[in-house]
């Protein structure tokens, strides 16, 4: 039986990255052939990507924008998602697909979600008993390894089940005399369900249907109920909502919960004592786990004047996460933990992630812990790493810590200034001058927090203060995950980096179009840089654009990721880096743990607990599938925390807001509140009485007929027209004036229009606001 339908697939080969961008290509615009040949090897690349492999600028990256579409419009390429683009038929090594077919053998077919009309049927391979929860079927979203056989045929190898596909949807339930339909919670999608009524469905109820495979060509869709989750006016319906749609993996088997109740209290066997050295825990006042601790002290070796020692002490997981059992395969699938507003789905049991493995005060925990030696210039010296038994002295929030250090201290932290937070303050000012020799990005993210009382309301959303306890926790974590890394790489030791890639060419090119329209020059030419950009962020500090060149900036960022192959942290300006400080939460740092035992002789006395042959032989796929996890817990984070403005929002309908343009469409504006942080739609239809055209080089919205513009970046009024919490959608109406026209821009280009709705009333200045 035939594996794959046609077209066949070609096998998936792709370089490390690190090799693609090794300059072996000489600059210039590539032939059709090597172009081709290239992308065969890639798999799947961009504009972006292969812009900076041939060493392409100005006039040749038009050219090549041209060869592709030429490319695509005879066939031989094909569109992935915005900016991708692939071989007609081609997989990657590592895809999202859903099952869309089953046949009479019953075996699965799946296609890539991403360019789905080009590419083929490939059937999924059976099970071959590894780790995988439930067994996949019709209509559900899976992430798969593509894997070539002798037979020259593909076949999709299951890694790990998503979210639900096209073909499920979470929605409620809405009844009336005629018929029961599902209204999708995805605010992205306009149709409903109709399904049918046993009885036991109520109005209200959030269900997850199943779209009838076989349509009718005409009327609404039809579906069938497969589970009722839960309720739409439940407390804490928004977070329960966003696990669902993006399939959080929840809770634990039966066999993990046994592992982690069986878990003992750790003893001296194989550790080195550092219970009377005082580490503390400083944490979100909140926190529930504690899974870091630090101390500093001068040193007091003449060979380094004015230097300091800083430990670093960390949950030691590995030693109740056992590679192979069953805690480390849930672990491994859930990636990490996921935040919500008004809960937390956590990687590990509460047994150990809120128990045995969170440092608390005053009991002996196992750590694995770093002692760095700096000097006084904030250069590190040395460092060594030793598996220990700790106590913590103190367990103090953000804010205790940093109104002692600022002269009010309390009770508790009181004790502890001179012999504990004043050296910690001393040593971080020391790494402070080696963090502002590396410069590292300086982007301020400003994190607003939602507070949920006990009946599931959002009481407040107020800004996370910023403080120096938070800036001195986060430099002496960074240090630690680089001793790891550096441990690692001196071991020859296989580990899983987390790298972070320089800004694309596209990305800049839009950068510099940015500032331009906001008269701040920019060099396109200059290579990216960390200082560079800095310097730009200070130039616009104090000025009325700050806000959004920040935003901006921070959108020109590639996203970190996890991979075995090292192209370096461009953001942290580092040359390697991992993750090591968060392995109760993070399935990355686990791994680095057990590298580290493995690589130092760190073992436990008769219970091996490093790296293992299975995780060295995964480790790629290990890499891929958490990168996958993390965004997936990213988006469902986003979609809840959407969710409670939402509803925050809800009975304020009409109000007015001040806020700032953030982004710029051919269908609206997307503005945020500058008091909660809320994003919204300010569509097109109601901005005024003429067809607006997207500039795309200014980032603007242009009146076709006035000039008149609605730029990124710019600072306006709305009024809040609905706010809609099943979807965390918010749509406002437009009360500010747009801006006056630019008169060096030239007139809107014809083509791309988009009608605004009716006319101002007769006899209207056009000036002032709108209400």
């Amino acid at each position: 039986m035939a594996k794959t339908r046609t077209p066949q697939p070609r096998p998936p080969s792709r370089a490390p990255k690190s090799q693609r961008f090794a300059g072996a290509r000489t600059p210039g615009l590539p032939d059709r052939e090597t172009l081709l040949r290239h992308i065969r090897e890639t798999g799947e690349t961009d504009r972006g990507e292969l812009a900076r492999v041939f060493g392409l600028k100005g006039a040749d990256r038009r050219a090549l924008r041209e060869l592709l579409n030429e490319l695509q419009a005879e066939g031989t390429l094909s569109r992935r998602g915005r900016k991708g683009v692939a071989e007609l038929g081609a997989l990657p090594p590592v895809g999202v697909v859903d099952v869309v077919e089953r046949d009479t053998d019953g075996d699965l077919f799946v296609r890539l979600t991403k360019g789905a009309e080009d590419t083929p049927l490939v059937r999924l391979a059976p099970d071959r008993g590894e780790a995988v929860a439930g067994a996949p079927g019709l209509g559900d979203r899976l992430l798969v390894r593509f894997t070539p056989l002798e037979s020259g045929e593909t076949e999709a190898r299951l890694i790990k089940r998503l979210g639900q596909s096209a073909h499920r949807v979470l929605g409620v339930v809405r009844k009336d005399r005629r018929e029961v339909r599902v209204e999708p919670v995805d605010r992205k999608s306009k149709e409903s369900l109709v399904v049918f009524d046993d009885g036991r469905l109520k109005d209200g109820d959030l269900v997850l249907a199943q779209v009838g495979l076989a349509e009718r060509r005409y009327g609404p869709k039809r579906g069938k109920i497969l589970e009722v989750v839960g309720r739409e006016d439940q407390p804490r319906a928004a977070s329960l909502i966003a696990i669902h749609t993006h399939g959080i993996p929840m809770g634990f088997s039966d066999e993990a919960q046994a592992e982690a109740e069986a878990a003992k209290a750790p003893d001296l066997a194989g550790r080195e004592d550092l219970r009377d050295l005082p580490l503390i825990t400083i944490d979100p006042a909140d926190a529930r786990d504690h899974d870091d601790a630090v101390y500093a002290q001068a040193d007091e070796d003449p060979a380094n004047p004015g230097g300091w020692i800083v430990w670093v002490a960390i949950a030691d997981v590995a030693a109740y996460v056992r590679p192979g059992g069953a805690l480390d395969r849930e672990a491994r699938e859930k990636g990490n933990s996921v935040y919500f507003p008004d809960r937390v789905e956590p990687m590990l049991p509460e047994r150990l992630s809120n128990g045995l493995c969170s440092l608390r005060e005053g009991e002996a925990r196992a750590c694995l812990a770093v002692r760095m030696v700096f000097d006084a210039t904030g250069r590190k010296r040395s460092h060594r790493f030793v598996r220990g038994l700790m106590r913590s002295a103190a367990k103090l929030a953000y804010e205790q810590a940093q109104s002692a250090i600022d002269g009010a201290p309390d009770d508790k932290s009181g004790p502890l200034l001179e012999p504990i937070l004043k050296p910690l303050w001393a040593a971080y000012h020391t790494l402070l001058k080696g963090r502002e020799a590396r410069s590292p990005l300086a982007i301020e993210s400003l994190e607003r927090k939602i507070v949920i009382n006990a009946e599931g309301e959002v009481t407040s959303i107020t800004p996370r203060a910023s403080l120096e306890a938070h800036r001195l926790i986060e430099e002496m974590m960074i240090q630690a995950n680089v001793c790891a890394a550096e441990s690692l790489e001196g071991k020859r030791t296989p580990l899983i980096y987390r790298v972070h890639d320089a800004p694309s060419p596209e990305k800049l090119s839009s950068l510099g179009e940015f500032l331009g329209s906001i008269g701040v020059s920019w060099s396109k030419g200059e290579a990216p840089r960390t200082d560079r950009f800095n310097r730009l962020l200070a130039l616009t500090r104090e000025g009325p654009h700050a806000e959004i060149v920040n935003e901006v900036v921070l959108r020109t960022q590639m996203q970190a990721h996890y991979n075995t192959d090292n192209i370096g942290h461009f953001g942290l300006n580092l040359d390697r880096y991992a993750h090591f400080t968060s392995p109760i939460r993070r399935y990355a740092d686990l791994i680095v743990h057990r590298a580290l035992i493995k690589a130092l002789g760190l073992n436990l006395p008769g219970a091996p607990d490093g790296l293992s042959d299975w995780d060295i032989s995964h480790m790629k796929a290990t890499a891929e599938e958490i990168t996958a996890a993390e965004r997936r817990a990213m988006a469902a984070e986003r979609d809840a925390t959407d969710r409670y403005v939402a509803a925050f929002l809800s009975d304020r309908v009409g109000a007015a807001f001040e806020g700032r343009i953030t982004g710029v469409t051919r269908f609206g504006l997307f503005v945020r509140l500058a008091e909660t942080g809320a994003d919204g739609l300010v569509p097109v239809s109601s901005l005024g009485g003429e067809f607006f055209v997207h500039d795309e080089r200014m980032h603007a919205l242009v009146g076709e007929r006035s000039g008149a513009r609605w730029p990124l970046g710019m600072s306006v009024e709305v009024r809040l027209r609905e706010a809609t919490p099943i979807t965390g959608g918010l749509l406002f109406d437009m009360l500010s004036d747009p801006a006056d026209p630019d008169p060096t821009a030239p007139r809107p280009r014809l083509g791309v229009r988009r009608k605004a709705g009716r006319p101002p009333p007769a006899g209207r200045s056009g000036r002032g606001k709108r209400r």
